[in-house]
């Protein structure tokens, strides 16, 4: 089933019981302990104000930071708080947030370690509830479909349409949208007045989201304040003129099916891994490009170590290709443990270089584009499907009939006999 199928995605979905489901009930600030308890933050990404939910817990100097994906939580993998000063590791976002206290309010940085990367502006406040909304705002729960308007589209990227999946309970809203690469994360807010304002940033993904109902039924959306969209129901897009979207399993192929597909690279101790070793021999091949940086290749990640383990003993091998932003394996080989740590993957992960080497790397392929991007190899080694992208579960029922059509596609493969 394509992509471009409609989505049956849920409606009624509590803000509220997101963030119940996440968090404690935050304490008043006269209550709480030091720093300890929610925040109302905002990070400033190419200067737009972006706000989100944060949490920080306190033991002692030691301290820890969570950002909110949904009902999630996005814990910092070490931190501390000492002299009024805050500190937070992502080691697996390769990211440091540092902010000082100043009476009731946080401020200072969050930033990426890679090289030239500039810090982000980091501000935050005491939680307090939202005021609730307008008692009868506009209804927008459903599937719709949106593209950058004419007059702004100066390439070829921003013709594409994007899926905008969207829930809502009274004035509360959450949603995502759904590109050929993957997902926004879970975008959370509620109407404002007559304008509806959704964010996200889990330590990645920064997005502000805004849309106001036009009079034929159409959404006007604005993202980053800067780029605007035609949205409309997915039954109708067609007929206001929206093209339909990519499908993620036609989007990249290969230039010779009948040729098995080569790749030899190195693992994160520098041993050279092949389609020709033994251990590939008559499996079934799951080749995930991917690499440390990608926010989708985290929402994959779970994914296919469960695939590892449901399938491994059937013949299924999984082989992560991780291409990292720094070509110095000193730097690039720590980003790929971290990942591998955090998502408890047991299949190898290489690293064949950088994104900008992925057709130098990889020539077999065509019109590669989207990270994350995964092949399923037969059990002779040749390519039986390409699927870019990855819809994670903030895309609600899109995530579920994704996950299941992959597997399906791994037990057809896992079923046929070895060739010679």
């Amino acid at each position: 089933m394509p992509i471009s199928a409609r989505v049956h995605v849920r409606t009624g979905l509590l803000l509220a019981a997101v963030l119940l489901a996440a968090a404690p009930v935050a304490r008043p600030a006269h209550a709480a302990s030091g720093i300890d308890g929610l925040w109302d933050a905002i990070v400033v990404a190419n200067g737009v104000e972006v706000p989100f939910r944060f949490e920080i817990a306190t033991n002692g100097a030691d301290a820890q930071g969570f950002f909110f994906e949904g009902d999630r939580k996005v814990g910092s993998t070490s931190g501390g708080f000492a002299d009024g000063v805050l500190t937070l590791e992502y080691d697996f976002l390769n990211t440091t947030l540092e902010a000082t206290l100043d009476g009731e309010e946080l401020r200072g940085t969050y930033r990426n370690k890679r090289a030239n990367a500039r810090p982000q502006e980091i501000r935050a406040k005491r939680f307090t509830p939202v005021p609730p909304g307008a008692d009868d705002p506009p209804q927008v729960a459903g599937d719709w479909e949106m593209r950058r308007n004419a007059e702004e589209a100066t390439a070829s990227r921003d013709t594409r349409t994007w899926h905008l999946i969207l829930r809502q309970s009274g004035p509360e809203v959450t949603g995502a949208i759904l590109r050929i690469d993957g997902d926004t994360g879970t975008l959370v807010g509620h109407w404002q007045h007559d304008k509806l304002v959704l964010s996200h940033f889990a330590g990645e993904r920064p997005n502000v989201l805004e849309a106001i109902v036009k009079s034929d039924g159409t959404l006007a959306v604005t993202l980053n304040r800067t780029a605007n969209y035609l949205a409309a129901r997915t039954t109708e897009a067609r007929a206001r003129g929206i093209p339909e979207p990519p499908d993620p399993s036609r989007y990249t192929n290969v230039k010779d099916p009948i040729t098995p597909f080569q790749f030899s690279f190195p693992d994160v101790t520098g041993k050279m891994v092949s389609n020709n070793d033994a251990a590939f021999r008559g499996k079934v091949v799951i080749l995930a490009i991917g690499g440390s940086w990608c926010p989708n290749c985290h929402d994959e990640a779970p994914f296919l170590s469960e695939l590892y383990g449901a399938y491994h003993a059937r013949g299924l091998e999984i082989v992560g290709l991780m291409f990292e932003n720094d070509p110095d394996p000193n730097v690039s080989r720590p980003r790929v443990q971290s990942f591998i740590k955090r998502y408890g993957v047991r299949y190898p992960m290489l690293i064949p270089g950088t994104p900008q080497m992925i057709n130098e790397k990889l020539p077999q392929l065509i019109n590669f584009g989207a990270y994350p991007t995964t092949i399923y190899l037969g059990r002779d080694g040749r390519v039986r499907s390409v699927h870019a992208g990855f819809a994670s579960p903030a895309t609600g029922a899109e995530h579920g009939r994704l996950k299941q059509e992959l597997r399906e596609l791994a037990e057809k493969l896992l079923a046929e006999s070895p060739q010679s």
